[in-house]
């Protein structure tokens, strides 16, 4: 277990050295407040490109981990290049954070704040950042607890909330209950608590689950941790990986998993119909315009074929020369649907093209070529 500590240390250690983040200054409800800010590793290569944003509570602390993640997450294409955000908190938590003690609403300084987080940091963030409405929120114990204050919008500003180890004011199981049971948005949720965290936070939590893990409700997206042998702090290394992995589960590439279990029995059509309805949703759910992944095309191919769906392969040339224009990806599937459907002319014609296209993946000229002269050598053409 030591062994595994020292890695995820040096792990966050050695990705922040290739992301390093800025520092800003904007106005705040009782004066400045401080930010610390980490884009993406290619955001001034990437000039068209939009980002989702994780604001971070309790900055001070949190920010590296979270930002580590994230780095390391994206760089992989686990998720999409996001803004992370990190709020310094070290000396106005207190006002930042306050509730009513009977309500258990935010109060005073901290109505302020949550205010504050909606407008001026928005306002400071939209203006001088490319975002997409696609927001992520995180904290730890009392910032753990606040966060949840915006889910009860009517439209909640957030989509996702990483909430460790809160500490909860008056009424707020109650209403997060009542409030993620209605939900009529997407809305992302991780809850986390551990063996050794703190008594009366370890008991709440575990009362809250009880009631989250009961609803039904399809764009509620649920994720709960709990860690054996960890403390209070130690819960947060851990997790804050499953929480990224839950809120972007849909964006990942096309795993083996997802490949035998869910494009192989499509039932509302075609692997063709899968791949182009995954992209949709993460364009809809996210607000990202991703090319399609090399890798999701071949899974895609692969589905195709072992179902022979042939017309389902016209239409992934088809995607493919939208997609990667420049390449022989797009011809390569015509060529095979031609094959496939006893029109041999055509297939080396649709070769023959490709062998003039760059290479991509696994597909090479020699490969075109080679296709084309078997047809030719058959047929004699």
């Amino acid at each position: 277990m030591k062994k595994i500590n020292l890695l995820i240390a040096f792990l966050l250690t050695s990705i922040l050295t290739f992301s390093q983040a800025s520092l800003a200054e904007i106005d705040g409800p009782e004066g400045k407040v401080q930010l610390k800010i980490q884009l993406p590793r290619d955001y001034e290569a990437n000039a068209d490109t939009m980002y989702p944003v994780i604001v971070v509570l309790d900055g001070d602390y949190l920010f590296n981990p979270i930002a580590g993640i994230v780095d390391y997450y994206s760089y992989w294409d686990e998720m999409p290049d996001a803004i992370v955000v990190g709020i310094k908190q070290l000396e106005t938590k207190e006002n930042d954070f306050l509730c009513d003690d009977l309500n258990g609403l935010p109060d005073g300084t901290g109505a302020a704040f949550f205010e504050f987080v909606t407008l001026e940091l928005f306002n400071f963030l939209d203006n001088n950042y490319r975002t997409v409405p696609f927001r992520i929120i995180a904290g730890h114990g009392e910032s753990a607890n606040f966060l949840n204050f915006y889910l009860f919008q009517e439209k909640p500003f957030f989509n996702g909330y990483i909430s460790l180890s809160p500490s909860f004011t008056p009424k707020m199981e109650v209403r997060l209950k009542e409030q993620l049971e209605a939900t009529e948005n997407d809305i992302f949720y991780t809850l986390a608590t551990a063996e050794d965290d703190r008594k009366k936070s370890k008991n709440s939590i575990a009362s809250l689950h009880g009631q989250l893990k009961t609803i039904s409700n399809e764009l509620f997206h649920y994720n709960y941790n709990y860690f054996p042998k960890k403390s209070h702090y130690e819960l947060v290394a851990h997790s804050i990986p499953s929480a990224i992995e839950n809120i972007f589960e849909k964006y990942k590439p096309i795993s083996k998993r997802e490949y035998k279990e869910e494009i192989l029995g499509y039932d509302e059509g075609t692997a063709y119909d899968y791949l182009v309805k995954k992209y949709e949703t993460i364009e809809t759910l996210y607000g990202i315009e991703k090319q399609i992944r090399l890798n999701d095309f071949n899974a895609a191919e692969a589905a195709i074929k072992k179902n022979e769906d042939w017309e389902a392969l016209e239409l992934l040339g088809k995607l493919a020369k939208k997609e990667y224009p420049e390449t022989m990806l797009g011809l390569y599937y015509i060529a095979q649907f031609y094959e496939n459907t006893e029109e041999p002319k055509k297939a080396m014609k649709a070769y023959q093209n490709a062998f003039t296209m760059e290479p991509i993946g696994r597909l090479t000229k020699d490969d075109m070529l080679h296709y084309a002269d078997m047809i030719k050598a058959d047929f004699g053409y």
